[in-house]
């Protein structure tokens, strides 16, 4: 009897919210959110310890089996989520390489494992090694964190990245705006990661999604089901390069990524 009413208030509940999130953007967008949230910490409790037991503990090829298949790849079927790849052939290049691409939101994360390529390891900021179960499964991955308050500490850490990209042969993935933006445009790059291609005579291979607005938008409690077209664009090439090209090199990728950005997302440049 007292499980045909947990069952029926429970039913009930759902019913109820249901009905709110259908009347409220606000409510809508709250449940979403934290129900993106908590599966992201269940997803990540769940591969930790079997990151662990295969790898032995921090590894890039942690990675790999975050990314797929993965609790965080199903994510977009709970949100009505869909990505269009295209120019995946791009990151078939030999040795190593810097990954750039645009940071939107903390649905990134689905971007991300949906197009990572092999061998292939994250920069982020120091903060995101509290976060939990969260934390635990980016440090298991290999992430490369960075104290964006010091600026000598984060040269130190880059200038280290570009020799254990080329020792260990592995392509680094690093969001140059620095922040997440959901404007539907970029944020001005900084030149951390092209001074990192230059230093190592790696190529740059710029990866951009189309912006999120449409369906999400933390301003507006905006989270609905919407397309994200994603775009692997050709490698470009550093070899010859020195500090001198740094900035050259980064209104390049810029102008090009901005460019592509507009078209997939429908927009006029």
């Amino acid at each position: 009897m007292e499980l045909g009413w947990l069952l029926l208030w429970g039913a009930a509940l759902l019913l109820g919210l249901h009905v709110l999130m259908a009347l409220s953007a606000a409510a809508n967008f709250a449940v979403r959110i934290s129900l993106y949230s908590a599966l992201c910490v269940l997803g990540s409790a769940l591969a930790a310890p079997v990151c662990i037991l295969v790898n032995g503990g921090r590894s890039v090829r942690n990675m790999r089996r975050v990314a797929g298949p993965s609790p965080l790849l199903s994510f977009k079927y709970f949100f009505g989520l869909r990505f269009e790849v295209k120019g995946l052939e791009n990151f078939e290049v030999e040795g190593p390489a810097i990954i750039v691409s645009n940071h939107q939101s903390i649905l990134d994360m689905m971007g991300l494992m949906e197009v990572l390529p092999d061998g292939c390891v994250q920069v982020g900021k120091k903060e995101l090694m509290y976060a939990g179960s969260v934390g635990l499964i980016i440090y298991l991955g290999g992430v490369i964190f960075i104290n964006r308050k010091s600026t000598s500490s984060a040269k130190m850490v880059m200038a280290e990245v570009a020799k254990t990209m080329v020792a260990e042969n592995v392509k680094v993935w690093v969001y140059p705006e620095g922040t997440r933006n959901c404007t539907g445009d970029l944020l001005p790059f900084k030149k951390g990661a092209f001074h990192l291609a230059v230093q190592a005579q790696v190529p740059v291979i710029p990866v951009v999604y189309s912006s999120f607005t449409s369906f999400y938008n933390p301003k507006k409690k905006l989270f609905k089901s919407g397309k994200i077209k994603v775009e692997v664009l050709p490698p470009i090439e550093t070899k010859g390069l020195t500090a001198g090209d740094v900035s050259d090199l980064t209104d390049r990728c810029f102008c090009l990524m901005r460019e592509t950005l507009f078209r997939l997302s429908g927009r006029p440049a």
